[in-house]
């Protein structure tokens, strides 16, 4: 790597901590396991880029609307909508909602965010327990741990667009929905 890259590989990540600092203290409770930043956009970008996914995947892991209405556009659009999903802006509130009945303590961990230019890929895991209801199913307590991956497209520091896939099997499978094999 050359002195250059590095240089702007250390603002890169100097300037990515302080836009996360500047966040509310509830946003530091999500964990960021590693953030790789690549095609650097300008450091105003950056920043935005960066508050809107932070903001997106604390609402995940708390269920705060508040930090939806931060993240997304109101023109977003969910490139992967499951059937009976809303589209547009109220989709992921429906979401979080509606599997919050079944795993109240839904908890969300990123463990990778890369960004490059406007695109951000996140995976993540989601854990907590199946205490309510999915459908005409009833929790048991259970623990549900699954992964999920999402690529976000972020336009003047709001998400326009998220393409995602999550491991439904196993979390069907945990919650005792779909026999394992």
């Amino acid at each position: 790597m050359s002195k250059k890259t590095l240089v702007r590989y250390a603002i890169g990540l100097a300037v990515s901590g302080a836009a996360w600092a500047a966040l509310p203290a509830r946003a530091a409770e999500l964990q960021i396991r590693e953030t790789v930043v690549a095609g650097l956009p300008a450091d105003g970008a950056r920043t935005a880029i960066l508050a809107a996914a932070r903001a997106f995947y604390e609402f995940w892991n708390t269920g705060d609307e508040r930090l939806l209405a931060r993240a997304i556009a109101p023109s977003f659009t969910d490139r992967t909508l499951p059937p009976g999903r809303p589209q547009g802006p109220d989709g992921p509130a429906f979401a979080s909602r509606q599997f919050r009945g079944a795993v109240p303590d839904l908890s969300v961990t990123v463990d990778k965010m890369i960004v490059a230019g406007a695109y951000v890929t996140v995976h993540m895991r989601f854990r907590g327990h199946f205490t309510g209801h999915l459908g005409r199913t009833a929790g048991k307590g259970q623990e549900v741990a699954f992964i999920a991956t999402d690529l976000l497209k972020v336009q003047n520091g709001l998400i326009t667009d998220n393409w995602h896939i999550e491991d439904n099997l196993t979390l069907l499978q945990q919650m005792g929905i779909v026999p394992r094999s």
